[in-house]
């Protein structure tokens, strides 16, 4: 039996689960700086977020059906959109072999990163204990 304490809970949670996935993409770009050809991974956080926050809290959820003009065409692709998408970031130049990691861009993002993943868990605590302070209040009725 699932027992959750409000309803941004579940939101809370995928934003530390995908917080946890950046930060771990940013260090892995930060390591593989030297290597060769290596291109920086990202996740596109905000439309991850974005998507998990109407499902959450029962936001627009039309849907732009693909357009077909013959019966023969595909249907369109289904994205699983219970994980975060995971991208190339573009817009650095690369050096001479072939690398594109900014340790400036890269340190940067880690440190934003970082900070919202503990606003993230620190939100978490704050309305756990909330709902610890109701039920302690409760006790002396």
């Amino acid at each position: 039996m699932s027992f959750q304490i409000s309803s941004s809970e579940k939101y809370l949670e995928s934003a530390i689960s995908a917080r946890a996935i950046r930060q771990d993409l940013i260090s892995g770009n930060i390591a593989n700086a030297d290597t060769p050809y290596y291109k920086p991974r990202d996740i596109d956080f905000e439309s991850a977020l974005i998507d998990e926050a109407n499902k959450e809290f029962g936001g627009n959820q039309q849907k732009l059906e693909l357009a077909k003009t013959s019966s023969n065409m595909m249907d369109a692709y289904e994205e699983d959109m219970d994980k975060p998408t995971i991208f190339f970031r573009d817009g650095h130049l690369a050096r001479n072999d072939g690398n594109s990691v900014d340790l400036d861009v890269e340190s940067t993002e880690l440190s934003k990163n970082s900070v919202m993943y503990n606003a993230s868990i620190e939100a978490l605590k704050k309305d756990a204990s909330i709902f610890k302070a109701v039920i302690a209040a409760s006790k002396n009725i």
